[in-house]
């Protein structure tokens, strides 16, 4: 087994902001291999992040970030909230509401979860999905369950098109905003929620009159 040194120690923490003891259980975990102790780290600091996001801690601090388009026909306002002033003070924090922004300009979700999507519009769209498979020929002697199993398929990319959490980040087609939230939440070490947010387009919405 490969003997974990101080410098070791300190180059690990020099590359991944991390403890000492924590540098040092890594390091010994993967046998001094500095790149399997990096991703160890990752994930230990994952975990961590997804124990603080289901903590239920109270977040009354943050920042209202503004994004608006060169041509000013389009423009977000976004509510990220945190635990304390000094989180919503950090660098990481604000690169973090100013690039949610101008993901929401660009993706145009509709909701910020899941759960926040209208159960009528949730059989909506599950009908529809069940109408087009039923009118495909191949499918006649599928029984509904089978169906069913199908469309479940297809809501999960239906809520990826209009729920912000489960989009793929703008920036990095690797991992979604939630992953990007765990990422942030793991290298500040306090509780982060996305609140709310706002989108406006020009003419979006509107009707024509020549149309009545």
């Amino acid at each position: 087994m490969t003997q974990v040194t101080a410098q070791m120690v300190k180059e690990l923490r020099e590359a991944t902001g991390a403890g000492p003891l924590d540098c040092k259980k890594a390091l010994e975990t993967n046998d001094g291999d500095v790149k399997k102790a990096i991703d160890w780290l990752r994930e230990k600091g994952m975990a961590k992040a997804l124990k603080k996001l289901s903590s239920g801690r109270v977040m009354n601090e943050g920042l209202v970030e503004a994004y608006l388009h060169h041509n000013r026909r389009i423009g977000v306002m976004v509510e990220v909230n945190c635990e304390t002033d000094f989180v919503a003070n950090t660098a990481q924090f604000k690169e973090f509401t100013k690039s949610l922004a101008l993901h929401i300009a660009n993706l145009k979700p509709q909701f910020v979860s899941r759960t926040d999507v209208p159960q009528s519009i949730i059989d909506a769209e599950s009908a529809m999905q069940m109408r087009i498979l039923k009118e495909d020929p191949k499918n006649a002697k599928k029984p509904d369950d089978i169906l069913a199993k199908i469309i479940e398929g297809r809501m999960d990319k239906f809520y990826e098109d209009i729920v912000l959490m489960e989009q793929i980040y703008l920036k990095d087609d690797t991992k979604t905003i939630t992953e990007l939230l765990k990422g942030v939440v793991a290298e500040l070490g306090e509780s982060i929620v996305v609140r709310r947010f706002s989108r406006f387009e020009i003419g979006e919405g509107s009707t024509d009159e020549n149309d009545e």
